[in-house]
């Protein structure tokens, strides 16, 4: 009750400042894009396909539709909002993220600021753009999807910066803590689909559904949902992480995390049909440039997440990618490979849910005006996941896809 409170009072605040405020300042992403997908039914249609697309998408699409407002309320307090309109798989609206900042001006040498109500943990380096997009690739790497998809903090985060300058020193550092709730099926994808790569943002309004998985026929699993709703609160526990940033010279920045979202895997609510899963996971991220033209970016993530009682189901994740992008006057060129896997550790026979797999995505994208960009890429990826055999199903797949991208920002 008090983390859906919370975030309602975050969204309620959000939209009736922005309707109402003068002072707001408002930032837009319009994107569409033609697809040639494969012929592996999207996952987001309740197939195998970890494409956000597939061969039935043969028309224009609206991949991006992003309002991204900032209100200053005050000297030190601020309200943002991210809100998203998608046509798929269905056409629905919702805010991603909705918060209140409060960051009180300061002599100190150190600073300091903390955020309230719905928003990212700031653990990736892949996404700094409006709306939490990537300036780099269209697709996501398969870690950052999958936090796309189920990860979300709705609470509180603080964070103190040691700024570079403040003392005379070429190193910043940032502490950063936060506490949830709200986020306890969180590990329910990656078990039952494994993961994804796409660039398709949950709201916190809607669920995310997976093929239909032949262990939700068995006893032990009668009350799951054959979809996860990733912002549900059902033990009543508070979650954490913490963090540190470390930026030299702004050439180098380097954020490690470990997020653990305190579930109580026994706790399940029948109405909804939505487990609460025990999820940890350590992220590390790091960024450098060899120029201002040139930079290097990784991610590796690393995890366990467990379900119902006597670790009905216990599996570990781990995923990493490497980037290399280039810009050079108006276009920029990216080239990323993704791995990818979920390793099976129960011995629940009747529910495998080990997977895994690796992608390659490259894109090109040209800024034809100060507003405006048109792109394109191409991707690859095979996979493994061991459950499609039970729903009749080679479990090895390899998919391709390609994409023209335009889009304008205001």
């Amino acid at each position: 009750m008090i983390t859906s409170n919370l975030l309602r009072l975050a969204l309620l605040s959000c939209t009736v400042l922005f309707s109402n405020a003068l002072s707001a300042q408002v930032k837009g992403l319009l994107q569409v894009r033609a697809v040639q997908g494969d012929d592996l039914l999207s996952w987001q249609e309740g197939g195998i396909g970890l494409y956000r697309h597939d061969s039935k998408s043969d028309e224009l699409i609206l991949s991006q539709a992003i309002l991204d407002f900032n209100i200053d309320l005050a000297s030190s307090w601020s309200a943002h909002g991210v809100a998203n309109l998608n046509q798929d798989p269905d056409v629905g609206l919702g805010f991603t993220q909705a918060y209140i900042k409060y960051q009180p001006l300061s002599n100190s040498d150190y600073k300091w600021h903390i955020r309230v109500g719905g928003f990212y943990p700031l653990m990736s380096l892949e996404n700094p753009d409006i709306g939490w997009t990537s300036p780099y690739n269209y697709t996501n790497s398969a870690i950052n999807s999958w936090i796309g998809e189920e990860l979300r903090t709705v609470g509180a985060e603080v964070t103190i910066k040691r700024p570079a300058k403040r003392f005379n020193s070429p190193h910043s550092f940032s502490l950063v803590g936060a506490t949830f709730k709200g986020n306890d099926p969180t590990g329910t994808l990656l078990s039952w689909r494994g993961f994804a790569m796409h660039d398709r943002q949950t709201t916190f309004n809607e669920g995310v559904r997976f093929a239909p998985v032949a262990a939700l026929n068995d006893f032990a699993l009668r009350w799951q949902a054959n979809h996860v709703l990733p912002f549900e609160e059902v033990d009543g526990r508070f979650g954490y992480y913490g963090g540190v940033h470390w930026d030299y010279l702004k050439k180098s920045q380097f954020r490690i995390y470990y997020y653990n979202n305190n579930g109580d895997p026994t706790k399940l609510n029948i109405s909804t049909g939505q487990y609460a899963w025990d999820t940890r996971f350590t992220s590390v991220a790091w960024l450098y440039k060899f120029n201002k033209k040139t930079r290097f970016i990784a991610q590796a993530l690393n995890g366990k997440t467990e379900m119902g009682d006597n670790k009905l189901i216990d599996n570990a994740f781990y995923s990493h990618y490497f980037m290399l992008s280039h810009k050079e006057g108006k276009n920029r060129v990216s080239l990323r490979y993704d791995y990818f896997e979920v390793t099976d550790n129960d011995i629940t026979a009747f529910d495998p849910n080990s997977s895994h797999g690796e992608g390659l995505t490259a894109s090109w994208r040209y800024a034809f005006s100060k507003n405006g960009q048109i792109g394109i890429e191409g991707s690859a990826l095979k996979s493994f996941v061991e459950n499609r055999v039970a729903m009749g199903l080679q479990q090895r797949a390899s998919q391709q896809q390609i994409m023209i991208n335009t889009q304008w920002k205001f």
